[in-house]
């Protein structure tokens, strides 16, 4: 007989004499939790050889269980501020933190002696914090947490966050957290030295955007200050800090609208990507069709982080289907009537729109990570492929024209592949009868740069 947990913990007979029946392609978490290295019961209340326990930004340890937790330990181990704010017991050994690994290294070692260590951290230690490399570690945990640095700053705002997009600048690019601000319409980024308000805000400029700077939370020396990307740019902030970046309604106290699975404001209708054209208002036709869209928008690869170029955007139908996926998305086009912000609103996506010609209308934005062009001379591929995009994508419907767009991306250093794409779609006939309407040709040229 095999067992696997119920909800309340005790074992459930599974029958077959010891053997395991067939599942097909259905998902067996009893293997998964085997292979994983994850007993198939366990008493969570049973005490772990290691506590984890949240010091709350003003260096006081929220936790009542603090106590018991000290009067067993054999090791306590965290930053120097948090060891001098809490009673760690005569003679028991400390470990100041630094480089992680000396202190995994003693953690393991007094796990393995059967003693009981203690881990003294920042906030809630499994919110971008210790726990994740503790665990990790393989490291039996139990965690104590404290208030986090984004609840704290949300409440002093007044603000719901439940709905809000958490990303990080620390110890990484922070050009992702940049572009998930550019995307989304409430953000908090969790900053470090080089990448905090006055960085982030300069990045935001042209964004309408209201941020919020939460500088010492918890301490004598807290202050937050409600501000916009250009005054936050101009001014130094003190160390450590959290930024809220809201768009106007958000910071009017307005909704933060339905989450995602994966914890992101829901910016996407039901209906997906690769929208009819009925779902875009344009002029004398200049929209980029369906199927043509949908191969674009493919080799564009937009995400949550990623900056995209919509160059030429006529109704700015790439571009939102680009927002739609998450991506930060930055419109250029010519023709002041072009409906390109009518068609963000009416699919609920933020998209900066410049008004001006191309090339002259690309300087002084920030470099994108992925290019659409659709529009203009090799003039504007040119001025795209200086600026460097891990990927550019141009449609044309001139086949004089391929070749030299061709040889300007492999002269710029990207890899060129390209496809025709011609459609035919369903259009009825008198009497029932069906036959197939064509589309005009498009060549999609897409380069990788090398």
């Amino acid at each position: 007989m095999s067992a696997t947990p119920s909800r309340n913990g005790e074992p459930v007979t599974q029958g077959g004499g010891g053997r395991r029946q067939s599942t097909g392609d259905r998902y067996d978490s009893q293997s998964y939790l085997c292979l994983s290295g994850i007993p198939l019961t366990e008493d969570l209340s049973a005490g772990a050889a290691v506590t984890v326990v949240g010091i709350d930004a003003a260096g006081r340890p929220a936790h009542p269980g603090l106590a018991e937790a000290l009067s067993t330990a054999g090791l306590v181990v965290g930053a120097a501020r948090h060891l001098a704010a809490v009673p760690v017991p005569p003679g028991c050994p400390t470990v100041t933190l630094g480089p992680l690994t000396p202190a995994l290294d003693r953690l393991r070692a007094a796990v393995a002696a059967g003693e009981h260590a203690v881990v003294l951290a920042s906030g809630d230690p499994g919110f971008f914090g210790i726990v994740r490399r503790l665990r990790a570690a393989g490291l039996p945990l139990r965690v104590l947490p404290a208030v986090s640095s984004v609840a704290a700053a949300f409440a002093r705002a007044g603000l719901p966050w439940d709905g809000a997009a958490v990303v990080t600048a620390h110890g990484r690019d922070p050009r992702p957290a940049l572009n998930a601000c550019r995307a989304l319409p409430a953000v908090v980024v969790l900053t470090a030295p080089g990448a905090g308000a006055a960085e982030l805000g300069a990045g935001l400029v042209g964004w309408p955007r209201r941020l919020v700077v939460a500088e010492h939370l918890g301490t004598a020396d807290e202050r937050v200050t409600w501000t916009s990307p250009e005054d936050a740019a101009g001014r130094p902030w003190a160390d450590p800090h959290v930024l809220l970046s809201l768009a106007p309604d958000r910071a009017a106290g307005g909704g933060i609208g339905p989450m995602r699975a994966d914890n992101q404001p829901a910016a996407a209708p039901a209906g997906g990507w690769a929208l009819p054209e009925s779902a875009y208002a344009h002029r004398d036709s200049m929209i980029t069709k369906a199927e043509v869209r949908a191969l674009a928008v493919a080799r564009l690869r937009p995400r949550l982080g990623r900056l995209i170029w919509d160059v030429g955007a006529g109704s700015g139908s790439v571009g939102i289907e680009c927002a739609l996926l998450g991506a930060a998305v930055i419109a250029v086009e010519r023709d002041p009537r072009a409906p390109v912000r009518a068609n963000a609103a009416r699919h609920g996506v933020d998209v900066r729109l410049v008004t001006g010609h191309a090339p002259e209308a690309l300087r002084g934005l920030p470099d994108p990570d992925a290019a659409f062009v659709g529009g203009g001379g090799t003039d504007v591929l040119a001025a795209v492929a200086e600026r460097r995009p891990d990927r550019v994508v141009v449609t044309l419907a001139a086949l004089d024209r391929v070749a030299p767009a061709v040889h300007l991306l492999r002269d710029a250093g990207y890899a060129v592949e390209g496809s025709q794409l011609a459609a035919a779609r369903l259009a009825d006939l008198p009497g029932g009868s069906l036959r197939l309407a064509a589309t005009n040709p498009v060549v999609v040229l897409t380069g990788e740069r090398r």
